[in-house]
């Protein structure tokens, strides 16, 4: 399999008389194993916005853009690539299908990307529906799926039910990631689009910035193992799954739902060698658990699609256990990492409405989620965020932070679109010994990813060495 998986439950076995809801956090963490070769060649499309609104210089970069994507495929991957205005249209390769990257159908694919020109409107439901039909002749068992689209408008040419079933059709068929380009397009659809295919977004402020980005994504997509991987929960019939959201490296709801051999499984999307976590939350009648007696909630394992196409557990089976208090009104503290979690999830819902209320215009409301946003994430240390934050921040007349009135919109932007964007505390501050001093994050002083580990030696993201230190690199600029 290449990748080796384990999983940790993190569950305050105390709950209150009356409480009706037990949390827990599940980290998973992939690791290369020693066996491990690179990578098998999967499948790739690209999905390029040719509207009219692309016209002149954004589409000559997006053109550059998607040359470079194409020269940095390996060998031997299947490539499709969507030109989409209303409608979407396979421009490669000319036959239908996929074709296996070599020299020669890797000029081909660059000269059909070089002969586009801009028309029409924006319809991204059409051009997923075009990937997923196109990823059907590459849905062999242990085959790595992924997509990457950018866009520069708004979904104008359907409706939100319209994308929303087009959505669920490709969920767990593959991942996609999604680039917004300037600032006329809307980051709460490129949101939806990520979170349903398990993917990232980003706000390309600069558009000849989007070359680096469409690079450094296909690098990232050679690094995926293994196409799809579930996380398992047996519950006690006392208990009913309330909802799964992805807490770490982003934040995102997982709706989907599977009934397996007893087990419901959520997809949690293709995976690299990577850490991430989720929240688990279930619901229960408080009345039908007898007091002070330990229960097993649940069963928690993760699994993974064989070669046959079969599903078999690829970890450890952990248990979630609580155990309902006797003494009505005695309130259990939640735990120090669900507190974070939870605060982390009011910082990005702060960033949202900041955004929100200053795309509409209400320049009162974006001022005062500014300054929650501000400080909690101070509050939270999330020096990444905090940065994001104090760079469309200024002092207003009164003496109080406000959003620059000279902000731009694709600025703005770049607030929704990182909203989700977590970044796990590298030292745990609750488990510090009194005395000692908590420590910035550290970015890759190549492409600036911030590591969420406090050993590597070498940048998840782009490979360069991070250096002798915990971290290397650089330490992220909180100001």
């Amino acid at each position: 399999m290449g990748l080796s998986f384990a999983l940790e439950v993190d569950a305050p076995s105390d709950l209150a008389y009356d409480e009706q809801r037990a949390d827990a956090l599940v980290t998973v963490t992939a690791r290369s194993t020693a066996d491990a070769a690179p990578g098998a060649p999967g499948a790739e499309i690209l999905i390029m916005d040719r509207s009219l609104s692309m016209s002149g210089h954004k589409l000559d970069e997006a053109k550059r853009a998607m040359c470079a994507a194409i020269d940095t495929l390996r060998d031997g991957t299947r490539l499709g690539i969507v030109a989409g205005h209303h409608r979407a249209e396979v421009i490669f390769p000319a036959t239908g299908g996929l074709a296996r990257v070599d020299a020669v159908t890797r000029e081909d694919a660059k000269l059909r990307v070089a002969g586009q020109f801009a028309e029409g409107g924006t319809a991204i439901g059409e051009w997923l529906t075009c990937a997923r039909q196109l990823f059907a002749a590459a849905d062999a068992p242990g085959t790595v799926r992924h997509a990457v689209l950018y866009t520069d408008g708004k979904d104008e040419h359907e409706t939100p039910e319209q994308l929303g079933d087009v959505l669920t059709a490709c969920a767990d068929r593959f991942v996609c990631d999604a680039r917004g380009l300037g600032d006329d397009w809307h980051y709460s659809e490129l949101l939806r689009i990520t979170e349903a295919l398990h993917g990232t977004a980003e706000a390309v402020v600069t558009i000849s910035d989007l070359t680096e980005d469409f690079t450094r994504l296909m690098r990232h997509a050679q690094r995926i193992v293994v196409p799809r991987v579930y996380l398992g929960l047996r519950l006690n019939d006392r208990f009913e799954l309330a909802f799964v959201r992805q807490t770490r490296p982003v934040e995102a709801e997982l709706t989907m739902r599977q009934s397996h051999d007893g087990e419901t499984h959520v997809p949690l999307g293709s995976w690299p060698p990577e850490t991430r976590q989720y929240l688990v939350s279930l619901r229960f009648d408080p009345d039908a658990l007898t007091v002070d007696e330990e229960l097993r909630a649940a069963r928690v394992t993760l699994h993974t699609e064989r070669a046959d196409g079969s599903r078999g557990p690829c970890s450890e089976t952990a248990a979630m256990v609580v155990r309902r208090r006797s003494t009505p009104g005695f309130g259990i503290p939640r735990s120090a990492n669900l507190t974070r979690v939870e605060n982390e999830r009011e910082l990005g819902m702060a960033m949202r409405a900041c955004a929100d209320a200053h795309l509409r215009g209400d320049l009162d409301r974006a001022d005062r989620e500014l300054r929650l946003a501000t400080g909690l994430a101070q509050d939270l240390r999330d020096t990444v965020r905090l940065r994001l934050l104090r760079a469309v921040a200024t002092t207003g007349p009164d003496g109080r932070v406000r959003v620059r009135r000279d902000v731009s919109r694709a600025e703005i932007q770049k607030i929704g679109v990182d909203s989700t964007k977590t970044v796990a505390p590298l030292v745990d501050a609750v488990r510090l010994p009194p005395g000692d001093a908590w420590s910035p994050p550290r970015a890759c002083p190549r492409c600036g990813t911030v590591s969420v580990s406090a050993s590597a030696k070498f940048c998840e993201e782009c490979g360069h060495r991070l250096g002798d230190g915990a971290l290397g690199g650089e330490p992220v600029d909180a100001s």
